[in-house]
């Protein structure tokens, strides 16, 4: 079938920036460890923060990008309507609605979090960056960030799954 807007590259009907979001979450949570074990284990804290600032932008870049394509180029219910989870008479009470709740249940408050982190960290820890009385607050809020962003990822893949694959 012709879906409007620009088709994937991984052979399913998602359009293209479903497909790099997909692929930019299997790179973010490997990034994300190392640049937290990197801080943890190691004391690296630059290399943190470079890591860090890199995924924000990357992400902030790619959810923008993806949020256009989703606004004006691409139908998913249109892309989605093939698979045998999905249901536009009842969306929300079908399992890729319920999946998409759900994502957008982590999400959401993710980028909020996230984006909570990064400033406070660039606000209240120098340059080069080492640990001060910040350290507490921005390691509680950062597991917090970074169990979201995990389940971002896992239900995103979810829906994505359900929507796109099945």
């Amino acid at each position: 079938m012709d879906y409007p807007g620009i088709d994937g590259f991984l052979g399913t009907r998602a359009s293209v920036m479903l497909d790099v979001v997909l692929l930019a979450m299997l790179a973010v949570l490997p990034a994300m460890a190392l640049s937290i074990g990197l801080a943890r284990y190691r004391k690296e804290w630059g290399w943190h923060k470079r890591i860090q600032l890199a995924l924000a932008g990357t992400l902030l870049v790619a959810v923008t990008l993806f949020e256009v394509d989703m606004r004006f180029l691409t139908d998913w219910r249109l892309r989605a309507e093939p698979s045998p989870y999905f249901s536009s008479a009842s969306l929300w009470s079908s399992p890729v609605g319920i999946a998409l709740a759900v994502h957008l249940f982590f999400a959401v408050p993710t980028t909020l979090i996230w984006g909570y982190v990064v400033s406070g960290a660039m606000r209240r820890f120098p340059s080069p960056p080492t640990p001060g009385e910040y350290s507490q607050r921005h390691r509680f809020w950062g597991r917090i960030a970074a169990a979201e962003m995990t389940m971002t990822a896992i239900t995103g893949w979810i829906f994505y799954w359900l929507a796109f694959v099945a």
